[in-house]
């Protein structure tokens, strides 16, 4: 019967079920390669499982020693079977899980595993940490319930089966079981049937031929400790002393050395894998430093040489300054001496005077503690915003270093296409100099550029309110301007917004008159909001206007009337542009997804584009009327040639929401804001081709994600607002903000500040090329800032 029954039992384990006891084990997370431990049964019967001689000497002699130090206290074992016992890896290390007290043939080991298997279900899940680890293996199931059930007989000496008085264990049939575990450890099957009938033949002591052939000293060794007499069988004393123990154990000592060293091995080379990577991530920095230190001090050289260049044009300056002050005091004393000659009473005068005289030329020429002051106020405005100057130098530097290395590559080639002969070197070493002056000229320009922007950077401290307008309706709550603009000469400026008006004032009178309430000198209503107005850049009282409804206008300020009317437009025009070059064409872009084209010579449009996308902003190219740029919902802006309006000739992506502007800079640089919280600057000569996707710089540090806040540029300087209710200034050299300015909101009774968080900067317009900037809130606050 229990041949029978172990068949049925392990048919999990072995043959067509494996992967499924695999599964099992896994599951139970005590695979010797996961590194934990595992029952010794499951050791020996895992699939494919290697027989290394040492290893498997080493793992009997340690249960061996075990059945020893029990056998020393006069206890027999009884329950020395590979069930109850663990292993832990590396070096196969065995210990006992099962009390020596257990004496009994049946021991404690299986019966705690068939009723703990009986109960799994019902049992909660059991800690895998390492406390709990040996509480854990004693009492847990393994996943062959029917070869346990087998190894109780397999363990079982003839004396026991024979016994019917149950007398228990003795301390032969603990030898007995130690054979048979030697059997186990050197002999593996591929199938529970090969295993089962190799079993039973062990119990007449009939060996494998396999076993014979390939371990005939560890075959003849398991014979003797299973010996049918009890008497004829070795004491444990014998067996540890034993030749096949201790000629084994230099070997497993060996192995186990070898185990350690190649550890020890693996770990160095983990160890110095780790810090052959980091010394070339740090060798990388070393690189990249040494090559940032060394066009630092080309920099700097450059630096100190126009310093020196500029220190011998100062000494030339003073001499013939002093030469000038001198000239002058000896012409004017011969003059007072001419004229004076019969008074010499009035000489103490004239000492006076000429001294005066000194002294005011002296006060026109800086002195070096003035010039040491301004210095020093600007060093410390560097000191303070010195980490962003420094990436922004950087981020500008690395385009040049590209620029130079194409430049030096095209020396290198023409320098080896000179080397044919003497009269050709003498020519290209001629012909290098312009290219040598070229390139000397390029970073002289990048340095000036920079120490341009950098001194404008410094320049200005702070926005100064320098006046407010203050309006009637001003707590009305369509006081929204949409748009600002100066007219040709910037002696007036005009808002437009929600309330469907378009209001002018006169900027002197706003500036330099206190008033109570500043009255437009004209204001002209329309039948909807506005959005954009335009002036006019040659006739001084044209401006233009869009509105939600789709009309495009063009006002007479001086008769206060519209004289063109233009109704193309489906939805919402959004934008409008008048051509500085050529005064009579006229732009438009709107929610339709078009741009229309206008002359004010003409009815009706003269060119319409289509788009994929809401149109935002338009302008005209400032050089000519026949280029303009163009912002879209779709993140991209466009630069159109109108004379060929069937696809754009330049596209910039880089944008990931609406661009709500698009402003030229000059004829080949643009300036693009939008609601992804920054502005970019881009280069059309940058780029040979049709799309541009790396802009020269982005600007950061305003917030804008769902408003129009406005957008303009005065040489150099953009400025923008933010739906933190505060105007920003960049310079176009550096991608931080120069200045800022936060618009207060004042409660009409008390007259304390309150914090509005759905008030924003909805538009701004620099006067010209000034540093006047003409800023609104969306409560219709309109402020007139400086930059001082």
């Amino acid at each position: 019967m229990e041949p029978s029954r172990g068949a049925v039992g392990g048919g999990r384990r072995w043959g067509d079920e494996e992967a499924e006891a695999e599964g099992d084990a896994a599951e139970e997370g005590r695979r010797p390669e996961d590194g934990g431990e595992v029952s010794l049964r499951e050791w020996l019967d895992r699939p494919g499982r290697a027989v290394e001689a040492a290893e498997c000497v080493h793992v009997f002699r340690q249960v061996a020693e075990a059945v020893a130090a029990a056998h020393a206290q006069g206890v027999a074992v009884g329950s020395a079977r590979p069930s109850c016992f663990v292993v832990s890896p590396p070096f196969a290390r065995v210990a006992f899980i099962e009390s020596a007290s257990g004496s009994d043939a049946s021991g404690s080991c299986s019966g705690s595993d068939a009723s703990e298997d009986a109960d799994q279900d019902a049992s909660p899940p059991r800690r895998r940490d390492g406390a709990a680890r040996g509480e854990e293996h004693a009492g847990k199931t393994f996943p062959l319930k029917s070869v346990l059930s087998m190894e109780l007989n397999w363990y079982t000496s003839p004396e026991e089966a024979d016994d019917s008085g149950g007398s228990g264990s003795t301390f032969a049939s603990d030898i007995y079981r130690l054979g048979v575990l030697l059997f186990e450890l050197f002999c593996t099957f591929e199938t529970i049937e090969d295993k089962m009938r190799a079993m039973a033949n062990l119990r007449h002591r009939v060996l494998p031929p396999q076993l014979l052939l390939k371990w005939p000293k560890e075959a003849s060794f398991c014979q003797l400790l299973m010996h049918p007499a009890p008497e004829t069988r070795p004491k444990m004393s014998e067996v540890l002393q034993s030749e096949f123990l201790n000629q084994s154990r230099n070997s497993l000592e060996e192995r186990e050395a070898a185990l350690r060293l190649r550890e020890e091995i693996e770990e160095q080379e983990l160890l110095l894998d780790f810090l052959q990577q980091l010394q070339k991530r740090k060798q990388h920095i070393a690189d990249n430093l040494q090559d940032t230190v060394a066009f630092l001090s080309s920099d700097i050289n450059e630096v100190l040489h126009q310093q020196s260049a500029l220190g011998g044009q100062c000494v030339n300056f003073s001499s013939d300054l002093d030469k000038e002050v001198c000239s002058g005091t000896v012409e004017d004393q011969s003059d007072c001496g001419s004229r004076k000659r019969f008074r010499p009473e009035l000489q103490g005068v004239d000492m006076e005077e000429q001294n005066h005289s000194v002294e005011e030329c002296s006060r026109t020429v800086p002195s070096s503690e003035l010039i040491q002051e301004s210095v020093l106020s600007k060093s410390s405005r560097l000191m303070k915003n010195f980490k962003k100057l420094e990436t922004a130098y950087f981020l500008t530097r690395s385009k040049l270093v590209k620029q130079v290395g194409n430049q030096i590559s095209s020396c290198h080639q023409i320098a080896k296409r000179a080397t044919g002969s003497a009269v050709g070197t003498e020519g290209s070493s001629i012909d290098n100099f312009p290219l040598e002056r070229q390139y000397g000229r390029r970073q002289r320009g990048w340095v000036n550029s920079f120490l341009e922007g950098l001194c404008k950077y410094l320049s200005f401290s702070k926005l100064k309110v320098q006046a407010e307008l203050k309006q009637c309706d001003l707590l009305n709550s369509s006081n929204l301007v949409c748009s600002l603009g100066f007219d040709r000469d910037k002696e007036f400026f005009a808002t437009a917004g929600v309330n469907k008006k378009i209001k002018v004032f006169e900027y002197n009178m706003i500036v330099n008159e206190q008033r109570d309430i500043h009255y437009p000198v004209v204001e002209m209503s329309n039948r909807s909001k506005l959005s954009c107005i335009c002036w006019n850049s040659y006739m001084k009282s044209h401006i233009a206007s869009s509105d939600f409804e789709g009309i495009v206008q063009v006002w007479d300020v001086t008769r206060s009337q519209v004289f063109v009317d233009m109704r193309e437009h489906e939805r919402r025009v959004w934008s409008v542009d008048f051509s500085i070059v050529d005064p009579t064409k006229l732009v438009s872009g709107s929610d339709d997804g078009s741009v229309k084209l206008w002359d004010m010579n003409q009815a009706g449009s003269i060119g319409t584009i289509r788009t994929r996308a809401n149109v935002c902003s338009v302008q005209f190219q400032p050089d000519t009327a026949r280029s303009i740029a163009i912002g879209s919902a779709d993140h991209k802006i466009y630069c159109y040639d109108l004379r060929n309006i069937r696809a754009p000739y330049c596209t910039m992506v880089g944008h990931t929401k609406t661009v709500s502007y698009v402003k030229y800079l000059d004829a080949s640089t643009i300036v693009s804001a939008s609601t992804d919280n920054s502005l970019k600057l881009w280069d059309l000569s940058m780029s040979p081709g049709r799309i541009i996707d790396s802009p020269t710089q982005t600007f950061t540090g305003h917030t804008n994600t769902k408003n129009f806040v406005g957008l303009s540029i005065s040489d150099g300087y953009i400025a923008t607002g933010s739906e933190t209710n505060e105007v920003f200034v960049y310079h176009k050299e550096f991608p931080m903000p120069v200045l800022a300015y936060k618009f207060t909101v004042a409660d009409p009774i008390s007259g304390q500040e309150l914090d509005d968080p759905t008030q924003f900067i909805s538009c701004v317009c620099w006067r010209g090329q000034s540093t006047t900037l003409l800023s609104a809130n969306s409560s219709g606050n309109i402020k007139i800032l400086e930059m001082d």
